[in-house]
């Protein structure tokens, strides 16, 4: 059994911007837990599936993802779920909202994979710079900072990044293009 999520990936000039950000906050709030997978858009919390069975799992969401156009994406300035997590924002919008419950019913139906937090709480999409390993302490020293920073980029998202867990961080295991053009 491996560990795997599903998740947007932003173009690389983002990527390297939040992992900037992300070592900034390694360097001065001792936070390092974020830089342990690649700035993404969590859009399946993390799920156990069998290694045999990954074939399986590439086929079922190489199929779902040809069948999605692609979704605007809007990062707009910090937020925070205080006392521990610090992010980049990402605008709610229908088609990301749409997107990520279509992904969850997919692979609930197809692929009996249930997130139960899920079921409780409302999809919150962020970019994650700073959570776990951010001490309350460290926290109220940082949020002032990030609390106002300006910071916007859009793009469009076109395609499903599978990760996997190797034991010690999170990497790209497979990606899956959406349909594209209108």
């Amino acid at each position: 059994m491996s560990r795997f999520f599903i998740a947007l990936l932003p173009p690389r000039h983002i990527q390297e911007y939040a992992s900037e950000v992300k070592q900034y906050f390694a360097d001065n709030y001792g936070s390092r837990a974020a830089q342990k997978s690649p700035p993404h858009i969590t859009l399946q919390p993390p799920f156990e599936w069998a290694d045999a069975d990954l074939p399986l799992l590439e086929a079922s969401l190489k199929e779902f993802a040809i069948n999605q156009q692609s979704v605007p994406i809007t990062l707009s300035g910090y937020a925070a779920f205080a006392p521990r997590v610090i992010y980049i924002n990402v605008i709610r919008s229908e088609e990301l909202l749409n997107l990520q419950a279509n992904l969850m019913a997919h692979t609930e139906s197809k692929l009996s994979i249930f997130d139960r937090v899920s079921q409780t709480r409302p999809f919150a999409p962020h970019l994650t710079v700073a959570f776990r390993d951010l001490t309350r302490q460290n926290f109220k020293a940082a949020w002032p900072e990030f609390a106002n920073r300006q910071l916007h980029f859009e793009f469009l998202a076109d395609n499903l990044t599978l990760l996997l867990h190797d034991g010690k961080r999170w990497n790209v295991k497979s990606e899956f293009g959406f349909l594209t053009g209108g």
